[in-house]
């Protein structure tokens, strides 16, 4: 029986497009037991995961040296067949170059690469050469098993589709509003305009992490319809999003996590792009996806790859120019959706 170690131990969204392979290994190695470590904090995103054997947890906020050879010590107990290796720095390389595996695998730009037995060249996403996240990440395993695309996805339980269960009584959206980076959040006050501009509006859910919870007042207090909006920041976890998102009429985000959310439970997306762009290879994977940007091209979009803190101009045009009717075509269905499943396509 073979045994595989996926490694993605960066963020939130990375670890569900990471999910893409471990579909795509349990389709060509269906008794094949698959592990996967992430960092602290991601481990609900793949609990009670069916194709995943163990989830490996590095504690990185609290010695985190002294976690990382805890960790190396289990891994080379287990003489995996392949560990993979979806990072690029010399922690995870580490990992790998010193895991007993049978087959070392990883990017070409990691520090360790020399010493990996598959080197994979890590090819970043241009406009000009588009390639999304799950196609680089699928080029690791490639070579024993195919080019054909995997879709990321999530496993809510049957407690988390009956923990959201009241929320669905009548039609609703979802609003995830918050991100990281302040110049890929859309603002407060726009997000609180475009919903009151929605014809008849369905319910509307505002979700995020427990710290999101405080822009959610605040754009419920700008709305005028605030006997329509719900504040759920904090109060689901990331399988009870995953289970709420997949039955919205749409769910509206920005470029960050629950975008990949969406595209692991294939629901409705309406992806709010400001600093950052889709070409740069995490855009929305879902059938049905809709791409809201600014529709004057801006010399000084996109900014950088992650966001900043603030608008390094001052302005946030990429951001402030986009008008509410762009996001309201997406519900009364006036608006064409973005065609093909990635950029590349």
């Amino acid at each position: 029986m073979k045994q595989f170690l996926i490694i993605q131990t960066a963020f939130i969204g990375d670890v569900i497009l990471a999910t893409a392979l471990i579909e795509k290994l349990h389709s060509y190695y269906p008794d094949a037991s698959i592990d996967f470590l992430l960092r602290k904090g991601n481990e609900g995103i793949l609990a009670g995961h069916p194709y995943v054997r163990e989830l490996m947890i590095w504690e990185k906020k609290k010695d985190k040296f002294k976690n990382l050879f805890r960790l190396l010590s289990k891994i080379r107990s287990k003489r995996y067949d392949a560990v993979i290796n979806v990072q690029r720095f010399a922690a995870t390389g580490m990992l790998t170059t010193f895991s007993r595996a049978k087959t070392k695998i990883g990017f070409d730009k990691n520090p360790w690469n020399h010493f990996f037995d598959i080197r994979v060249p890590h090819i970043v996403s241009t406009s000009d050469r588009p390639i999304h996240e799950v196609d680089r990440n699928q080029a690791l395993i490639e070579s024993f098993t195919d080019k054909i695309y995997a879709r990321p996805r999530m496993y809510p339980s049957a407690n988390d589709f009956e923990k959201v269960s009241k929320y669905k009584r009548q039609p609703f959206i979802c609003i995830a509003p918050a991100s990281v980076w302040f110049t890929k959040q859309y603002p407060a006050g726009q997000w609180a305009s475009f919903i009151d501009s929605i014809p008849n509006p369905p319910e509307i859910f505002l979700i995020g992490a427990p710290n999101d919870k405080i822009l959610a007042e605040e754009i419920i207090e700008a709305s005028g319809r605030k006997g329509r909006i719900f504040n759920l920041c904090g109060q689901l976890s990331f399988l009870e999003s995953a289970a709420l998102m997949k039955d919205a009429e749409m769910n509206y985000v920005n470029d960050s996590a629950p975008m990949h959310i969406a595209s692991a439970m294939n629901a409705p997306v309406a992806a709010v792009y400001c600093s950052t762009v889709p070409s740069f290879g995490f855009g929305p994977l879902s059938d049905k996806k809709f791409i809201i940007e600014i529709e004057k091209k801006l010399d000084c979009r996109p900014c950088g790859l992650h966001g900043h803190k603030v608008c390094p101009l001052g302005h946030f045009h990429c951001a402030t120019g986009i008008r509410d009717e762009q996001l309201v075509e997406v519900l009364t269905g006036s608006v064409q959706q973005a065609s093909g499943n990635r950029p590349n396509q």
